[in-house]
């Protein structure tokens, strides 16, 4: 009997072993084009230009800053990552804010069409951000927002609302009935309930859909290109990165370099959330 169980968790650390073997080759093989990017961002472009960046680390080294210094001084870097900034938190906290509400009330408020108005919301999902371009750059023309932030602001937020109130429903609807029916007997209010129980309790999930939110903003192109345009004073990074193409063409030293400036931010937000993002992805999808 000893004998055989010896065996058994010889199989399973042996099982166990080539799994995390496997993960660690899968996660070095992603990582490889990051690595490529940051040292031929490191690079000097003739070297760039006559090797690859696998054969960087020979004898003698070649590295340099000169490419971060020259994006961040000379291709207008330094304001687009402030524009960046300005455009991405905004469009982060506004539909969050409005979705934790709004997944509150259908997760917990009863009032007549409730279902059919969640379907809709959740189907909304599903239609793609082109059809709306051109009546809602109409509606901003008419209102004089194109071209401000306001505009990205109000369209970063009505994208991201589907999708924020469907995350936060499905894990607002979980929580224990009885704590708030014990509120609710106490004299609490709704308000009262969102705000000292249901949102302290959803923080993994409203983490997890922070970080969805963000990164979706940070990278986005096509939004910021129609309401704002390319003007220089408001252009987020990757509006600005765009431009470097069409001016410097084949100037990799410029556009790697660039690529990690704007990288650098969304790491540190991914890292410093990344406990809540896996429990807040399956919010809903089991029963406890």
């Amino acid at each position: 009997m000893a004998e055989r169980k010896r065996k058994l968790d010889l199989r399973r650390s042996l099982a166990r072993t080539a799994l995390n073997i496997v993960l660690v080759g899968m996660c070095a093989a992603w990582m490889v084009p990051t690595v490529g990017l940051l040292i031929s961002s490191l690079r000097p472009k003739e070297l760039i230009a006559l090797s690859g960046w696998w054969e960087a680390f020979r004898t003698p080294l070649r590295f340099t800053l000169e490419n971060y210094v020259n994006v961040l001084s000379r291709a207008n870097m330094g304001t687009s990552f402030l524009n960046s900034l300005m455009i991405a938190i905004p469009g982060t906290l506004i539909p969050i804010c409005v979705a934790a509400y709004a997944a509150y009330t259908f997760a917990w408020m009863e009032f007549k069409g409730k279902e059919g108005l969640y379907l809709i919301v959740v189907a909304l999902i599903a239609v793609p951000i082109q059809l709306t371009l051109i009546p809602v750059l109409t509606l901003f023309n008419r209102l004089g927002l194109t071209g401000s932030f306001i505009a990205v602001w109000l369209a970063h937020a009505a994208y991201g609302l589907p999708f924020s109130i469907y995350l936060l429903r499905n894990f607002i609807g979980q929580l224990p009935r009885s704590m708030l029916e014990s509120a609710f007997i106490d004299g609490a209010s709704h308000p009262t309930v969102f705000f000292r129980l249901v949102l302290p309790t959803s923080l993994p999930a409203i983490a997890s859909l922070g970080i969805f939110q963000f990164m979706w903003v940070w990278n986005d192109l096509l939004v910021a290109l129609i309401y704002l345009g390319g003007t220089p004073d408001v252009a987020p990074m990757t509006v600005t990165m765009a431009n470097m193409v069409n001016s410097y063409g084949g100037g990799w030293e410029y556009l790697t370099a660039a690529a990690f400036v704007s990288m650098a931010l969304p790491l540190v937000v991914f890292f410093a959330l990344q406990k809540y993002f896996v429990r807040g992805i399956l919010a809903g999808s089991v029963k406890e």
